[in-house]
């Protein structure tokens, strides 16, 4: 059976039994009011008005249902589609433009656009533990990429958006972070508030590291310059590979993107990266890890350009 003939892709009751699953494991829970007792299921009937997935809390008196309280709050499109959708973007691996989107679920662009960048949200990931440690090895690098607001293009990269990201060799995580400038001032806090002490870090030869193994274990650099790029297991062609399935995405499929946007699609990068196929995640895992990131996450179209 192909994956996108499963169930909850085409049936709103089956789209919010599984959503339910994840979510809630088989526990509901009020959200109002937090009541795991005295919850129960009201039946949906069209005639009536009463929605599909629809609760009740004996505790509180409200209804609710499992969307509430998360990055699907308000929704104005069927579950089993955005559903579809959350699939669709975890099993490409450079990703799916909204425009391709509004085509496979037949909803406009304007709607794709929006439960495109939703899911981006509930790809982020927050208040991670630090990478590395136990002599773990940690690359990091910097990239170029687009142009920022409000800019002329110059003949540097003044005009352009930059992005650093740390790949842990061990684990396979990758994490990016938007740059406001390429200093070491604006480096040297990402590394500290990402970075175990206890971590073997890897870069090539730029100097906004200089000086990075007084704050870790060891600091070993690359002089790309020279020609090297191997010196016994000090390279970051790890994270060099992460960059070129990020840019290939971004320049083949999404073409363009805004400066306001570029933190969600760092984190749609990011999340498939950390959960590839070569670390055993399948896209059906993928999927799921995703829908699991949805709860206590909110984006409205008014604030989409606005939240960072």
């Amino acid at each position: 059976m192909s994956a996108l003939s499963r169930p909850e892709f085409h049936s709103e009751d089956a789209a919010f039994a599984r959503l339910e699953k994840i979510v809630w494991a088989g526990e509901p829970v009020c959200p109002h009011c937090g009541s795991l007792e005295r919850l129960t299921r009201v039946k949906a009937n069209a005639e009536k008005r009463i929605r599909v997935g629809l609760w009740r809390c004996g505790a509180c008196k409200k209804q609710f249902r499992v969307t509430v309280g998360t990055v699907f709050e308000h929704i104005r499109l069927p579950l089993h589609k955005a559903m579809q959708a959350v699939y669709l973007m975890t099993s490409s691996k450079k990703g799916i433009s909204a425009h391709q989107l509004h085509r496979v679920l037949e909803i406009t662009y304007k709607s794709a656009w929006f439960l495109a960048h939703r899911i981006r949200e509930a790809m982020r990931s927050g208040n991670l533990g630090p990478m590395g440690g136990d002599n773990g090895i940690v690359e990091v690098d910097e990239t170029y990429i687009g142009v920022k607001k409000g800019t002329v293009k110059r003949s540097a990269y003044h005009h352009k958006m930059f992005v650093v990201s740390l790949v842990d060799r061990a684990t396979g995580e990758a994490r990016s972070t938007v740059v406001t400038r390429p200093t070491r001032s604006e480096i040297e806090p990402i590394l500290a508030a990402n970075l175990s002490r206890e971590t073997r870090l890897m870069t090539d030869e730029a100097a906004l590291y200089k000086g990075m193994g007084k704050v870790f274990v060891s600091h070993e650099a690359v002089r790309h310059g020279f020609g090297e790029y191997v010196r016994g297991d000090a390279h970051t062609n790890t994270i060099e590979g992460f960059f070129s399935i990020f840019k290939r995405g971004m320049r083949g499929v999404y073409q363009h993107c805004g400066e306001q946007h570029l933190h969600r699609y760092l984190a749609e990068f990011d999340f498939r990266y950390t959960n590839r196929e070569a670390l055993g995640c399948n896209d059906t895992d993928r999927s799921i890890a995703a829908m699991k990131g949805i709860v206590g996450k909110r984006l409205t179209y008014q604030t989409v350009d606005r939240t960072a």
